[in-house]
């Protein structure tokens, strides 16, 4: 990954209506550990306030240690259909800055702690 960006076109429109079945919350990431059988994946376990979840992530090759991420509030995904990756289960998708601009990826965080949970918009 490189820190010079490749300004992508605009995608299509869409609708409030597509951007409302998305379901974005705040989530502390508690545990970052290394998914057996995969360089890339990391397991997350995440707190949204009521639950905790399982979230796995491919940010293992993006960061010298993933573990730098244990404890921050970051943005999440989680009404996607769970998918298995290498026998384990993802119950979400955790939102990067950067990774389709081929940038080093940043977490999409809120500016200030809020309540785990909180939902975007």
């Amino acid at each position: 990954m490189t820190d010079k960006i490749r300004h992508a076109p605009v995608k299509p429109e869409v609708t409030i209506a597509d951007l409302e079945k998305l379901d974005i919350r705040v989530g502390t990431i508690l545990k970052v550990e290394d998914l057996p059988r995969s360089d890339k994946i990391a397991v997350l376990t995440v707190d949204f306030g009521d639950h905790t979840r399982t979230i796995l992530a491919g940010i293992r090759e993006e960061r010298e240690d993933p573990t730098e991420i244990e404890g921050k509030q970051a943005l999440f995904v989680v009404n996607m259909k769970p998918r298995k990756i290498s026998g384990m289960t993802s119950q979400g998708m955790l939102y990067d800055i950067g990774y389709a601009d081929g940038i080093k990826p940043a977490l999409a965080m809120p500016e200030r702690p809020v309540p785990n949970g909180s939902r975007l918009g």
